[in-house]
């Protein structure tokens, strides 16, 4: 019976013996999506800058399969060794989670943006998408396989919903998806996208209070489309996991909207034939 009962985990476990990068690890989406994965049978290398974050998790989670390591990921020299020292550590690289992000701020006008913001911006959330898929590509091409997954935004299906300046950075993670999926589906490599809908994270940096937390989701389930839903991190780990496992084994150059039908949505007929509804 321990035996059956081993086969049945190990069987429901989507991505075991698998390698898994994820940037942007130590909270919000990226750390729900570490304990998805990890619970799945990945090896987990989180990657950030919030050491105490990541170092908790690795702490909770425990044993050989799961370590931490400080990575601007910005910074080409800092991709770079998270990629060899995974590598060194692991043999192989077979998910590469390009999810590390920030904002500048909720909404705003492009009169009120400056070009100090958009190059932070660009750093982290573009640039650092890139880097991180080269050197991804890097060690996948030689395999002849692999998965390169980005955390992109709704923002790039429906206009309107973030600044400009994010816009244009999860505008440019997009059309790099799909180039890669063009580029190197020869080599067996699928590329994705995951377009998350407005979560309650802390992106913006600091802690979000569970009042806050509370305060934003009941906003956004008001103004969400799928009602009696409310959107969580790890509602994306999930689309993220998906993606990831062999179960989307053919699924390439795809921007997987997690928006409950948002962006396929125009209410305003609705909302004046129907007022009530609202």
């Amino acid at each position: 019976m321990e035996s059956m009962s081993s086969a049945s985990v190990l069987s429901q476990q989507r991505l075991a013996g698998k390698v898994a990068i994820i940037t942007g690890g130590a909270s919000g989406i990226g750390a729900s999506t570490v304990k998805l994965f990890h619970e799945n049978g990945a090896k987990v290398v989180i990657a950030d800058i919030q050491d105490n974050l990541g170092e908790a998790i690795v702490s909770k989670l425990g044993g050989n399969n799961i370590s931490y390591m400080h990575c601007d990921v910005g910074k080409e020299d800092g991709i770079i060794n998270l990629i060899d020292t995974t590598i060194s550590k692991y043999g192989e690289l077979d998910i590469m989670y390009n999810n590390a992000g920030i904002i500048d701020k909720p909404f705003g006008s492009i009169l009120d943006s400056t070009k100090l913001e958009l190059d932070r911006l660009l750093s982290v959330n573009l640039i650092g998408a890139f880097l991180g898929a080269k050197h991804a590509a890097r060690v996948m091409i030689p395999q002849g396989k692999g998965v390169i997954l980005f955390t992109s935004s709704a923002c790039t299906a429906t206009a309107g919903v973030s600044t400009n300046t994010y816009a244009i950075t999860k505008y440019g993670i997009w059309g790099l998806a799909k180039n890669l999926a063009a580029e190197l589906g020869q080599h067996g490599i699928r590329v994705n996208c995951v377009s998350p809908f407005a979560v309650a994270t802390a992106i913006g940096g600091g802690e979000i209070s569970e009042e806050g937390k509370g305060i934003f989701e009941e906003v956004m389930g008001a103004v969400g489309n799928l009602k009696g839903q409310i959107l969580k991190a790890e509602d994306v780990a999930k689309a993220a996991l998906f993606l990831a496992s062999d179960e989307a084994n053919y699924v390439s150059g795809l921007n997987l909207l997690v928006d409950g039908g948002y962006s396929v949505v125009n209410p305003t007929m609705r909302n004046v034939l129907f007022p009530s509804n609202l």
